[in-house]
């Protein structure tokens, strides 16, 4: 076994690299200049000083700053009082002392940040190739190493940490830091993403990073139509967004895209466009939508591994061009897709349920919503002279309602009666379920022809 053999990198005569000279000088420029608190904050965590000591300052300096209290010495002293390395706070306030007088210069303060994350950097993938040699030792699946190897490597790509268990104090810095970027003048990069829809982000507070979104509805209701609509507004947030389909060519969904951008009847598609205007709205459709940062995947039968190992490539590629991560990933649809473990559950509800929970790990893992198409079973269409979907109606529910931060339905009334006095064009989006609002009706409008949902006439200007 890995215990037996010693494996620390203490054992191993590796000593964990840090800079002493580079931590102190950062935190005595934030008590020598309190303006370059915000900078370093934005750069550095807690964690990412090695030093006991240096870690307890920096942790009540943005504990001081989330308050909206000055970053004083005697305050800090106080603060830290006598515990995390410090006998006393006179001890505490002699080492703040020695602080503020440890900076070279202040114009170096980049370098000072740049240096402490660069040994904590190291620290983290030098235990990541422990663990994995423990792993090896303890005759782990190579699949499930590599695995898990690529996910570390990507965590710490996108520097996030989640090797270790965290103080609940550290969890509240995060959260005061976030609510100071909500209240500040970028509070709408840090909002959720939003769909498009102007009164469903109201109820929805947008889409968050981390949920799962179950958008389900009977075939033909417009669900697939109604999930593009929105890959393609977030697009135009210039947010990336990676789309996932088990059911359609990459060149069918290009072509409901394209209708749906440039207006253009989507029968055409399939018999053949004769008219020189369509043409022309075509051409000028493709040009707008080239730049767009949407990703396309149709390989049958892919697993969510493989999915992640997707995500995770492209996120590489974007980093490498200077762009934004990949900021939404949309899947069609969720009982087409294979549980990865090269067998059919003869338990279908149970492989579905397993799904779903890979699925919210997933969208935690790469920090991002995740839409999920799904059907519902028929009892929506039997027994009931309401037709509106409820909870119960998921097929093969087993735990997606469990799971799922939010349920969305998509529901027409004239899918169920075509009299002629019913309007074709009357759309509900429901939700059903949200973990952070409210629940209920959305009124939309659907463009058959177009694929197309609208939440009101003001959108057709959109």
């Amino acid at each position: 076994m890995a215990n037996d053999l010693g494996l620390s990198l203490e054992g191993m005569g590796i000593a964990q690299p840090y800079s002493m000279q580079a931590e102190q000088s950062v935190l005595g420029a934030a008590l020598l200049d309190p303006q370059y608190v915000d900078t370093i904050i934005q750069h550095l965590k807690p964690e990412m000083f090695f030093v006991r000591q240096n870690r307890a300052v920096y942790t009540e300096i943005i504990t001081l700053v989330s308050n909206a209290m000055p970053v004083d010495v005697v305050v800090l002293a106080d603060r830290l009082g006598a515990g995390d390395g410090f006998a006393a706070v006179a001890d505490a306030k002699g080492y703040l002392a020695e602080l503020a007088d440890t900076v070279p210069t202040l114009s170096n303060l980049q370098h000072y940040i740049d240096l402490v994350y660069e040994k904590y950097v190291k620290r983290l993938l030098m235990n990541q190739a422990r663990e994995l040699l423990e792993q090896a030792a303890d005759d782990v699946d190579a699949k499930v190493m590599l695995e898990s190897a690529e996910q570390r490597l990507y965590e710490i790509r996108a520097g996030r940490d989640v090797s270790e268990v965290q103080q609940l104090k550290y969890a509240v810095i995060d959260i005061m830091s976030h609510l100071q970027r909500l209240a500040g003048p970028e509070r709408e990069r840090w909002l959720g993403i939003k769909t498009g829809y102007r009164r469903l982000d109201r109820k929805l507070s947008g889409l968050g990073r981390s949920d799962l979104i179950i958008l389900a509805a009977r075939p033909g209701m417009g669900k697939t139509s109604f999930a593009l609509n929105i890959t393609m507004n977030v697009a135009r947030q210039q947010i990336p967004v990676v789309v996932f389909s088990l059911e359609m060519t990459r060149e069918q969904l290009a072509g409901r895209i394209m209708a749906s951008e440039a207006l253009v009847d989507s029968r055409l598609f399939r018999t053949g466009i004769e008219n020189d205007q369509d043409w022309v709205e075509l051409a000028r459709t493709s040009e707008k939508l080239g730049p767009l940062p949407v990703y396309l995947d149709d390989s049958a039968g892919i697993t969510i591994p493989e999915m992640k190992s997707k995500v995770r490539r492209i996120n590489r590629s974007l980093q490498t061009a200077g762009s934004k991560p990949v900021g939404l990933v949309v899947i069609d649809y969720l009982q087409l897709m294979s549980g990865g473990s090269g067998r059919r559950n003869e338990n279908r509800v149970q492989e579905i349920s397993e799904m779903t929970r890979s699925l919210k790990i997933m969208a935690k893992e790469l920090d991002l919503p995740i839409i999920t198409l799904s059907q519902l079973s028929r009892s929506a269409e039997k027994g009931r002279a309401d037709h509106r979907p409820m909870l119960s109606d998921l097929r093969d529910s087993g735990s997606i309602e469990q799971d799922a931060d939010m349920v969305l339905f998509l529901y027409r009334e004239a899918y169920y009666d075509d009299s002629p006095d019913v309007d074709t064009t009357l759309a509900q989006c429901i939700v059903a379920k949200n973990r952070h609002g409210d629940t209920g009706s959305v009124e939309m409008y659907w463009d058959d022809a177009h694929t197309r949902f609208y939440e009101s006439d003001y959108d057709h200007d959109d």
